[in-house]
């Protein structure tokens, strides 16, 4: 009776299991920066003597994300799927740019006096040509200037480019120019611009 519930005697808790599938192999890639945000291919030896594999890495790939790459894994035992491949992904530091989702941001300096009356300066690109921006006169330090589809492009996403501006105050002035400036400062109206931070601090 038990053997015929159980489907008969080679087929209950001891007979033979099923096709099993294969463990997964997990491994470690680290990415030069433009790569992780414009893509790649790399080749990784996944078994000792076996021909290197091609894998391709997609656009916008971030810092510590893990990639399947399904059935490059280590092979079934009996017959059954083989197991995937799990990459955890690490993304060098660039000197000049960084990530914000999938936005690329990058600082830019200007001059005082390009803060004061306006230009157009030359902002860098990551992999590409420069581009040129305008910036308004009277623009504050830390403004952000966008340039549109210059940050991480797949077919889902189009990030931004965002320049920070960040005004260079010169550390050494001729005695001429000390002088011309204070003529300037002289010039303007007298504003305390910290008077309404102290007001707010209850300081006036």
């Amino acid at each position: 009776v038990f053997a015929n519930l159980f489907g008969g005697g080679g087929g209950g808790f001891g007979g033979p299991r099923g096709p099993q599938r294969g463990q997964d192999l997990t491994t470690s890639q680290t990415l030069d920066f433009i790569d992780g945000v414009k893509g790649t291919t790399i080749k990784l030896s996944l078994r000792a003597g076996a021909e290197p594999t091609t894998i391709k890495i997609p656009a916008g790939v971030a810092d510590g994300q893990k990639i399947k790459i399904a059935g490059k894994g280590n092979p079934s035992p009996n017959g059954g799927p083989a197991g995937d491949l799990i990459i955890t992904v690490s993304i060098k530091p660039h000197p000049v740019f960084t990530r914000d989702g999938n936005n690329i941001r990058v600082v830019v300096p200007i001059t005082f006096t390009e803060a004061v009356l306006g230009a157009t300066i030359q902002v860098p690109t990551l992999g590409g040509s420069p581009v040129k921006l305008k910036v308004s006169a009277g623009t504050p330090n830390g403004r952000v200037l966008r340039v549109k589809g210059k940050g991480v492009v797949t077919e889902k996403v189009q990030g931004d480019l965002l320049a920070t501006v960040e005004i260079a105050v010169p550390s050494h002035l001729s005695s001429q120019s000390a002088d011309l400036l204070k003529k300037f400062a002289a010039s303007l109206p007298e504003d305390n611009p910290r008077e309404d931070l102290l007001t707010k601090a209850g300081l006036l």
